[in-house]
């Protein structure tokens, strides 16, 4: 796991302190694997500040013997580098009702959507404890902007912190938290489609524009569009690949999110135990603009632009195991290039160049993830050249359904996670609807914000 920088202050009796990255409320409690946790849980958690300039190792070229090579990636830009590409991801026990994925300004119509009734795991073996051990300080003199139950503050930061030549991106994301090469042939993808970015910058932060659905999946019913259920679960009999090398790539997963299928299927309507994990791309094959893919394996596209809405309806129920990875279930995003390679060995952009600590990973957002057997507590965590993670949590949908959004919005540079009271998972969205998405909740208190001026 490549290093990662936090930085992090809260306002403490109207002056400014500079305190561990574990500890972004003041009653934070940690417990025994080193993770750090607010008491009670809250219902949004935003991130913004996110335009932030870096670069990572992108995989140039890969091949079955092991053979993997990089190449540096420069990223600028609201959101970057989650304007890129993004992949879906769930790991059980998990029941997935819903997801809908829309985007701004796309009018492409969708055929009929798929009606088919649709791993060995590997893990999700990025670091599950002590997400936040490492911190990066500001400069004396560099403003601080809080916002602390609506009221925002400033104050010159007297903070030397460690001594250090000038880096990249030297600001960092701001976390508020309210309570609360073998690849797809064209007969293989019955659809195409056009996810467009926003084109659109504004620092009032006002979404404009509505956003119209270009993918979406409905267990009930069994249908799914504009998207594709893959899952490291390669077989050379049916798709994607194995080797000793790599182990096993990504593949068409069945009905029943276990074993590869030979096309696309849609995933049924079911619990995902513990030992499964299934990836969603977007429906439009691979084409040279995705870089090096593993050679044999199944490649799709992400879900493209630095504007875009994730909005997914499951449940976590506890099934009672314990050992490693057991009951420790999870939501996240990947830049899609990851698991294009090799998501869990070595040859993918996720992991920084520990030779040049500021080349930091190609990105990795876990939505709400379990960190220990049996937690009720569901954490947030940016994994890139600039993460950071807060101490805040959401429940653990244990009896329930929940539903989650996440708003990427490029006006704002700005990402939301927020529990929703309501949502019909519909064709197109308002942008008055995005903003609500957005906007802090009005009924909770704003426990932190943590907002550093560029």
């Amino acid at each position: 796991m490549g290093a990662m920088r936090y930085t992090s202050a809260v306002l403490l009796g109207g002056a400014a302190s500079v305190v561990s990255a574990g500890s972004f409320c003041s009653d934070a409690v940690q417990d025994l694997l080193g993770n750090y946790f607010c008491p009670g849980g809250v219902k949004q958690i935003k991130y913004t500040g996110l335009d932030i300039p870096g670069k990572y190792r992108a995989v140039a070229s890969m091949d079955n013997s092991g053979t993997c090579t990089y190449e540096d990636r420069d990223y600028s830009g609201p959101i970057a580098p989650y304007n890129e590409g993004l992949s879906m991801h769930f790991r059980g026990p998990l029941h997935l009702n819903n997801v809908a994925i829309y985007a701004p300004g796309t009018s492409k119509k969708r055929d009929a959507p798929q009606t088919v009734a649709h791993a060995k795991r590997h893990g999700h073996q990025h670091l599950h404890k002590k997400h936040y051990e490492q911190k990066q300080e500001r400069a004396v003199g560099d403003v601080v902007t809080a916002t602390i139950d609506g009221q925002v503050v400033s104050w010159v930061n007297t903070y030397a912190g460690p001594t250090a030549d000038a880096i990249v991106a030297d600001s960092a994301p701001s976390v508020t938290a309210s309570a609360a090469d073998s690849e797809p042939t064209s007969t293989e993808s019955a659809k195409t489609s056009n996810v467009k970015s926003s084109s659109k910058s504004s620092s009032a932060g006002t979404i404009t524009g509505d956003f119209e659905r270009i993918a979406s999946y409905n267990a009930a019913e069994g249908t799914a569009d504009g998207l594709v259920f893959l899952a490291n679960v390669g077989d050379p009999s049916l798709s994607g690949t194995w080797d000793t090398v790599w182990g096993s790539s990504l593949a068409y997963v069945d009905e029943n999110g276990a074993k590869a299928a030979a096309s696309p299927t849609v995933l049924k309507d079911k619990l995902l135990d513990d030992t499964q994990e299934i990836a969603i791309f977007s429906d439009i094959p691979c084409d040279d603009s995705c870089g090096a893919t593993r050679p044999g394996s199944v490649a799709y596209k992400g879900f493209e632009g630095a504007s875009k809405v994730f909005v997914a309806e499951f449940s976590m129920p506890d099934s009672g195991k314990t050992g490693f990875n057991a009951n420790m279930p999870a939501f996240w995003l990947l830049n899609a290039a990851i698991p294009r390679t090799a998501q869990y060995a070595s040859c993918s952009c996720w992991k920084g160049d520990n030779e040049s600590p500021l080349q930091g990973g190609c990105g990795e957002l876990d939505v709400v993830e379990i960190l220990s057997s049996g937690d009720t507590r569901a954490k947030s965590t940016f994994h890139f050249a600039n993460g950071v993670g807060d101490s805040h949590y959401i429940d653990r949908p244990v009896d329930s359904s929940m539903k989650v959004a996440v708003v990427m919005d490029a006006d704002s540079s700005t990402v939301s996670i927020k529990v929703l009271d309501d949502f019909d998972f519909g064709t197109s969205l308002t942008s008055e609807q995005v903003q609500g998405m957005v906007n802090d909740e009005s009924n909770h208190k704003l426990f932190s914000l943590l907002s550093f001026a560029q």
